[in-house]
């Protein structure tokens, strides 16, 4: 299932603009470093979208652990994005009916259709979820990716839940640009793959939480882009830790095609 083709030959195989354009900014940047912000001031997201931002192709939120979230905070983000390249990608998890995902994406003060390039859904209720965010992102071009897998080392996820998962996006291709998995799921170049848990000492930490180093997730494994956490936010130096992280993420996928 390992692809070798690079990321540039599979630009043409994407159907969705945002899949194309995620492509063919970790080809002109050369990084498939994914930073998840989990950090719960405005002043600390945005120090870390600045200061990150040249390393990375996606900077991942949590928007909902803001303690100070402003519309000021999210045109400020957006601002960044644009300076350094890189997508916004609102850790969501949406996992309800079709109308209550539709107004979580589109309504209350997060307004997130507004903002994030990406979003993430688990697959659990159905068609439904996807009509629903569907109706708001799709005139937007925004895109999501689908829950198959989860590093968490208790996770109930079975291989026939992930396996339907990949149907529904097979069926949503339109909107569904790819998973968060641990590794490919299918022969298909189309679909792009973000794989969390991602460090380089810890093997797992005291909440459940696995890791893997970036070598096993994108050259064994064949994710596209590596998600990094905590190893780069709580470190003495974190943009020297992300530049390590950035670097060996790129061989890995050198080594792999």
């Amino acid at each position: 299932m390992i692809t070798k083709l690079t990321y540039e030959q599979r630009i043409t195989q994407m159907q969705h603009p945002l899949a194309k354009q995620l492509l063919q900014l970790m080809s002109h940047k050369k990084t498939n470093l994914a930073l998840a912000a989990d950090v719960t001031s405005a002043d600390e997201l945005l120090t870390l979208a600045d200061k990150l931002g040249p390393e990375i192709c996606v900077f991942k939120t949590h928007i909902d652990i803001i303690d100070d979230f402003s519309i000021d905070m999210v045109n400020a983000l957006q601002k960044l994005a644009k300076k350094h390249q890189f997508l916004i990608f609102e850790d969501r998890k949406f996992a309800d009916i079709g109308n209550t995902v539709m107004h979580q994406y589109r309504d209350g003060i997060y307004k997130i259709v507004e903002w994030a390039d990406l979003i993430n859904a688990h697959s659990l209720p159905g068609q439904g979820i996807m009509n629903g965010l569907k109706k708001v992102g799709l005139s937007k071009q925004r895109a999501c990716l689908l829950l198959a897998q989860m590093s968490g080392s208790e996770t109930l996820f079975t291989e026939e839940y992930t396996k339907k998962t990949v149907n529904m996006a097979e069926e949503n291709r339109d909107f569904v640009i790819g998973f968060i998995a641990q590794q490919r799921l299918t022969n298909n170049h189309d679909f792009l793959y973000m794989t969390p848990g991602v460090s380089l000492a810890q093997s797992g930490d005291s909440l459940g939480q696995t890791y893997n180093d970036p070598y096993t997730v994108i050259a064994k494994n064949g994710s596209d882009i590596m998600i990094v956490g905590r190893a780069i936010t709580e470190a003495n130096d974190p943009v020297k830790v992300a530049k390590t992280f950035r670097q060996l993420g790129w061989d890995a996928y050198e080594q792999r095609c």
